[in-house]
């Protein structure tokens, strides 16, 4: 068994150590999935077979010695060496290759519950939701309340309440589901969408927009035009670059890209069922639904609720616009 659990515990750090380094695509879901039934499995064989042994083991060890001590003392020998605590103690304590899986068990299975179906932790690692969002902003993404989806398969098994406009979606990232995006949602279900002369419409209806000052974005040290914008209920801002230009180009044929037209204006698309429209806040700097196509419900992991810390302003920390 220990030869076999390092076996194990290598292929975890080799899986670990070459998603880091990029060699393969990690899964996150699937890792923790595997471990908590590894480690289960290992708990259970501890619960029920290897600390009865060892409890039997222990307590054998005393009668034997409570009997060697007497047999000793009929005889008139006295001042026995055996250290008897100590080698209960030996005889029980658990073996590392128990104490490195069944010992971590309650603690992954805690850890992949509440991943799977209350929060989740991601770092934005680009500049596409500038300004609401900035690069290494730790944010936490709600789980349950766009409905419970079963871990590593994603279907959902509860309805929760609907994705509104305006709210912040973490989703699989369609052309490459291994991949984890952040935007907002701008259409749903039966939307119609246009993204026209930088000015965004939803269902033939202009989306109010109110000038702010100009944001500097730090990440490239640039000042871009901002604005206010309201999409349902929801209020954020949006940066424009006057220097690009309105032309959408079609980097590639997406499905269900017939519900779309481009033009050097911009772009106009009717959102499939069961599908989302999804931009970022950083309207000329971010790939999304205007490039690459729709979201479909399966792909999405859940809503961006906070910032719970970045390290390099801590002022950040707080609720998702």
């Amino acid at each position: 068994m220990p030869f076999l659990t390092a076996l194990v515990l290598g292929g975890f750090v080799a899986y670990m150590a070459g998603w880091y380094f990029g060699a393969i695509e990690g899964n996150m879901a699937l890792l923790l999935f595997m471990a908590v039934c590894v480690t289960g499995v290992y708990w259970i064989a501890e619960k029920f077979w290897f600390q009865p042994h060892r409890r039997k083991a222990a307590a054998d060890f005393e009668i034997a010695q409570s009997q060697r001590e007497a047999s000793l003392a009929a005889k008139g020998v006295t001042g026995d060496n055996v250290n008897v605590a100590q080698t209960k103690e030996r005889l029980l304590a658990q073996p590392w290759w128990l104490d490195w899986t069944a010992g971590l068990f309650p603690v992954i299975l805690a850890v992949f519950l509440l991943r799977s179906f209350a929060y989740e932790p991601f770092k934005i690692p680009s500049g596409s939701m500038i300004p609401s969002l900035l690069i290494g902003d730790l944010i936490l993404v709600n789980k349950y309340e766009w409905g419970l989806r079963m871990p590593v398969l994603n279907k959902k098994i509860t309805q929760g309440t609907p994705v509104q406009r305006g709210e912040v979606m973490v989703f699989r990232y369609p052309p490459k589901p291994s991949v984890d995006y952040i935007k907002r949602v701008v259409g749903l279900p039966g939307d119609t969408v246009s993204y026209i002369d930088k000015k965004l419409s939803v269902n033939g209806k202009e989306i109010d927009h109110t000038p702010l000052p100009d944001f500097l974005d730090e990440s490239t040290m640039q000042y871009y035009q901002q604005f206010q914008e309201q999409l349902g209920t929801h209020t954020h801002r949006i940066l424009i670059d006057a220097n690009r230009p309105a032309g959408i180009p079609v980097l590639e044929d997406f499905p269900q890209s017939e519900s779309c037209r481009y033009s050097i204006e911009g772009v106009t698309c009717k959102v499939p069922a069961g599908h989302y429209f999804v931009m970022g806040d950083n309207r000329d700097n971010s790939a999304d639904s205007r490039f690459w196509g729709f979201v479909p419900d399966d792909h999405i992991v859940g809503k961006a609720v906070a910032v719970w810390l970045n390290l390099g302003d801590l002022k950040r920390i707080g609720r998702i616009e």
